[in-house]
């Protein structure tokens, strides 16, 4: 009889587990609060208890190449950064077409979920759910928890001294829907995070005036990279993870710098991180630095005090008067329907092993999906969390001893530097092609580039130098995807069919011509000394 598992969540993750359970002939239900899935990329009017909010005009960070699932590219038409209304177009996709449906019950809130009495044995849980004003309970041999990381607003109003006073409006960013009501007023968005920044560019649109209050600055990039390409298909390679990896911090830190501050020099405009050893999350906008320029934002330190109709930033005594404060202050989590003995919560961070999996329990049968924040798209990040997690659930795949589980989540949480690569400032955030490819390996799915060199030698360079697509976690193992090789070939003429609407004639160049040549012939030796 095949295992019950008990998904909650039908968001990104939540999908991918249902798959993942079917692939491996397990029997999954998942819960889905609202009437619809697509969790945090649904956009809805009002904010809904419980399930991330957006606002009317989120497009996605990282491109669709890099974003989809690893077996379901992206539609060929769609752009290469998708608006919410695409991506959630895009996963009604990929339900439909794994039909991945009839396993969800919508409009049903997950209350509780307990140990059963002989749980040391069984490993089971009760689930108590709530439908439509009707309490059910149900067993499970498992349970994945997909609920993500964004639904509980941080809002630290004690950090603003006078906000009491404050006559005007104040709200936190996950209420912000449209830009309308910035209309002629005079705006303060406190929090430079990627929702901060984008809310203060549309208010700039609208608003008599806009400020960016920034405590520690960040590093703001854009979604077009290098000759227009996408950023991550550039950045997010294996070669240049490797060379990254193997170089010490202080180098990294500053040859990223110096990268990024060839595009915009982030001191010329207030941006720079006050700590730049340790890596922040990047600030993905395209449109910051010309508003800045052209007076339409302006960048301001960290708060003093809050009077009733304006605010004093520190190191200046001048008031500036203010209509609307938004707080773009980030989230906490928690769960619930879970007791804290067995997923506890402290300083934004639970004791995981790899990021999903209680270490203290007598049987691996609960397993968090999604909660980490990878230098990368979360959607392959949280499948391959599924796929494993899913083979750990049936039985398939052992976790170490709760002892050796332990001392790993300790020494994540001292967040001691290693001293090479890059360094992660943020409980949750992990390098993610190492991150990545250390659960392809408990599953036999990783790639080896060194059989595959003499195999497919086209394959291998292209995997190891240029983008590292989802597609290359589907290449081999449980799960394999026979389409994967062709994805990946040509992932690149997917980026650019989109955008290349006109047709030209180039006349080729014999030096180009040589060019290319010799760039391969030194390539070829690159790749000698590096397997060497």
């Amino acid at each position: 009889m095949a295992k019950r598992v008990a998904i909650v969540g039908a968001g990104v993750s939540g999908l991918a587990s249902i798959k993942c359970c079917l692939e491996e002939g397990l029997e999954p239900t998942c819960f889905e609060r609202s009437d619809d899935l697509g969790g945090l990329w649904r956009f809805t009017e009002h904010v809904e208890e419980g399930r991330a909010s957006l606002y009317k005009s989120v497009v996605s960070n990282s491109c669709k190449e890099m974003s989809c699932y690893s077996d379901f590219p992206f539609p060929e038409d769609y752009p290469n950064y998708v608006p919410n209304s695409q991506f959630l177009e895009y996963l009604k996709m990929y339900a439909n077409h794994f039909d991945l449906l009839k396993h969800i019950q919508f409009k049903t809130k997950v209350c509780s979920v307990t140990k059963c009495s002989d749980f040391a044995v069984s490993g089971q849980w009760e689930v108590v759910t709530m439908h439509e004003e009707k309490q059910e309970s149900a067993i499970f041999d498992a349970v994945m928890v997909c609920t993500g990381f964004l639904t509980n607003p941080y809002l630290p109003l004690d950090s603003f001294p006078g906000i009491n006073a404050f006559k005007g409006q104040y709200f936190h960013s996950r209420q912000y829907k449209h830009p309308d009501i910035f209309k002629d007023k005079r705006v303060l968005v406190i929090g430079m995070g990627n929702s901060g920044t984008d809310i203060a560019v549309e208010a700039s649109h609208l608003a008599e005036k806009v400020f960016l209050s920034t405590t520690g600055g960040g590093w703001v990039i854009s979604r077009i990279f290098d000759s227009g390409y996408p950023w991550d298909m550039v950045f997010m390679t294996r070669f240049q993870n490797m060379l990254r990896n193997s170089l010490p911090t202080p180098i990294v830190t500053w040859l990223m710098a110096r990268k990024i501050n060839n595009w915009l020099n982030h001191a010329n405009y207030s941006l720079i991180p006050e700590d730049r050893t340790q890596l922040k999350e990047f600030v993905l906008n395209d449109e910051l630095p010309g508003r800045i320029i052209t007076g339409k934002v302006f960048i301001r330190p960290s708060i003093k005090e809050v009077k009733e109709n304006s605010v004093i930033f520190n190191n200046t005594s001048k008031e500036e008067p203010i209509d609307i404060i938004v707080f773009a202050t980030g989230y906490t989590f928690a769960f619930p329907f879970l007791d804290e003995s067995v997923v506890k919560v402290e300083d934004g961070q639970a004791s995981l092993y790899k990021y999903i999996f209680p270490a203290h329990l007598q049987k691996p049968t609960l397993a968090i999906i999604g909660l980490i924040k990878p230098l990368g798209s979360m959607i392959p990040t949280g499948e391959t969390q599924a796929r494993w997690a899913v083979r750990v659930l049936k039985g398939v795949n052992k976790l170490p001893p709760p002892s050796v589980m332990m001392e790993e989540i300790n020494a994540r949480k001292e967040n001691k530097p290693s001293w090479f690569g890059l360094c992660y400032c943020k409980a949750l955030q992990s390098d993610y092609i190492t991150y990545i490819d250390e659960l392809l390996t408990y599953i036999n799915a990783k790639p080896n580039l060194f059989s595959m060199l003499l195999m497919d030698p086209h394959l291998a360079l292209t995997i190891f130098f240029g983008p590292c697509s989802p597609y290359q976690f589907r290449l081999t193992g449980p799960g394999k995807w026979e389409g994967a090789r062709n994805a990946i070939m040509t992932q690149w003429d997917r980026t650019f069919k989109v955008i290349k609407a006109r047709v030209l004639q180039e006349s080729p160049s014999p030096f180009e011509s040589f060019l290319k040549l010799f760039s391969f012939l030194a390539l070829l030796v690159a790749i000698f000394l590096i397997f060497l």
